[in-house]
């Protein structure tokens, strides 16, 4: 896929924004409570309740270094799925299978803050199986996946409205579904400066060939997303952006063939943009989890870019 000239960038990102179904006023204005306050070894907690869709109140953790007032560099933290529905956004600061520990903990003690919501059915927000969510979500012309993202991007739209957060250097990360997050919601926003996603930059007509379909939950599946973007097209939306991506070679929801392909295409898309060095591709020989030499790649990756 060829780089794109700006105008066309708004326009494919516009159309993919359309595939998300029928989603909520984002001209509204977001309101926020601030529910309670907590003080930890290090870092301050903020649990906060966010009005940004007009339907139900979306729950969050914000975490700030305990010391300086800011403004900070900041990340909005996507959580997986894994079946965890009752986790949600406490993957921020709890610690998780899959995950070498808790980000918002230690991005806080480097000078970093943090936000994670609830997704849709996760966490505060959890009240039955996800499969009927989504059927009666697509009876009324919505997809869940769109809403999901739509709540992130209100997030984001939340995060730059605080004077504690430097709206300059956001950044969004995640892994498995929070990865997928990661990478649409950069992808839809200029405003997010770094990406960075972990075990889930999966290759849609690889997955097919592969039968790996059921790896990925329903809330995954976007209606006729193929007919207009692969992988490679979503993620040259967030060209000449910095995204570093990082996967497991033995992991089912991420085939190998797929992986080759989006960094070869990706590689050409940085190149032509004249960023070659903001686009990095990092594998192991493992399956669907955070290792500490990612752990590691991680925060390089966010200290030479954010």
């Amino acid at each position: 896929m060829k780089n794109l000239a700006r105008k066309d960038r708004l326009a494919r990102r516009k159309l993919l924004y359309s595939l998300l179904g029928d989603l909520p006023d984002n001209k509204k204005p977001i309101r926020s409570r601030l529910v309670a306050t907590e003080q930890h070894d290090g870092y301050t907690l903020e649990r906060i309740s966010l009005e940004v869709n007009g339907l139900e109140h979306v729950p969050a953790l914000f975490v700030k270094p305990s010391t300086g007032s800011g403004p900070f560099p900041t990340v909005l933290y996507n959580h997986a799925h894994g079946g965890g529905h009752t986790i949600g956004k406490r993957e921020l600061i709890v610690q998780r299978d899959g995950i070498q520990g808790p980000y918002g903990i230690e991005l806080a003690k480097r000078g970093i803050a943090s936000i994670c919501i609830d997704q849709w059915n996760f966490g505060e927000r959890f009240c039955r199986p996800e499969a009927q969510v989504f059927k009666e979500m697509l009876w009324k012309g919505r997809v869940l996946w769109g809403m999901m993202v739509f709540d992130n991007l209100r997030a984001l739209e939340y995060l730059c409205t605080r004077s504690d957060v430097d709206a300059s250097r956001i950044a969004t990360m995640g892994l498995s579904m929070g990865s997928t997050m990661a990478w649409w919601t950069a992808a839809l926003d200029e405003r997010v400066k770094v990406t960075v996603d972990m075990c889930c930059m999966t290759d849609f007509h690889e997955l097919i060939v592969t039968q790996g379909l059921d790896g990925h939950g329903i809330y995954y599946y976007v209606p006729s997303l193929l007919k207009h973007f692969d992988t490679v097209g979503i993620n040259a939306l967030i060209a000449p952006r910095s995204h570093l991506s990082l996967n497991g070679d033995y992991d089912p929801l991420t085939p190998p063939a797929g992986l080759n392909r989006i960094d070869r295409e990706l590689k050409k898309i940085y190149k032509a943009e004249g960023h070659p060095e903001a686009w990095s591709s990092f594998r192991e020989q493992h399956g669907h989890f955070e290792t500490a030499e990612m752990r590691a790649a991680v925060l390089g990756w966010l200290d030479r870019w954010l």
